[in-house]
């Protein structure tokens, strides 16, 4: 292989490595889970980029470093796991208090809210939502026994309540007074 080309061809056959002895077919629940997160990160790139706050691309580019590192022990052998571990309570705890400092910024709706009134807002709200599609992959790994630390499915989950109120402070920045919110107001509640 020349050293100047990118691609391998040991893809080629629908098996891909692990960090650790083994090859293992692309469509696995390992692949899966770290290309669900690897999807979730470039959606918050386009986030980053269409940000106008510099608090919410400082974040974002910390939570992009964060699943980089989530996705390294995602790729892990069970056996190698833990000399990829970097992903700890410390680092939920952090996106708690990210979350914490901007909900402290905005007002909270009391009602669901639909996607859209900015884009960045939208990006943050699809990011969120890719999130949560690999929270739920990743939590199949877990309850599987083929990853151990916890602490994957505890940040992801709370990095979706963090771009939700990321979503929302970008619409306040806009000048956004009230988000759309999921009910209209002129439907008739059933009770």
């Amino acid at each position: 292989m020349n050293s100047r080309q990118l691609y391998t061809r040991t893809g080629d056959d629908g098996y891909t490595g692990l960090l650790g002895a083994g090859r293992v077919a692309k469509y696995m629940p390992q692949p899966e889970a770290y290309g669900t997160v690897d999807e979730a990160g470039a959606a918050i790139g386009v986030a980053r980029a269409a940000a106008s706050g510099a608090q919410t691309r400082q974040m974002l580019i910390t939570v992009q470093r964060d699943l980089y590192k989530l996705m390294t022990e995602l790729a892990a052998t069970p056996q190698t796991a833990g000399q990829f571990r970097s992903i700890d309570v410390a680092r939920v705890q952090w996106l708690e208090e990210q979350t914490d400092a901007i909900t402290a910024l905005i007002e909270l709706p009391r009602e669901f809210v639909i996607p859209g009134d900015t884009l960045p807002g939208a990006y943050l709200d699809l990011a969120r939502a890719i999130v949560r599609r690999a929270e739920r992959v990743v939590v199949h790994l877990l309850h599987d026994g083929i990853i151990e630390n916890v602490q994957l499915v505890r940040y992801l989950n709370r990095l979706s309540s963090l771009l939700f109120v990321l979503s929302l402070y970008e619409s306040a920045l806009a000048g956004v007074g009230q988000v759309t919110l999921a009910k209209d107001g002129s439907e008739s509640h059933l009770a």
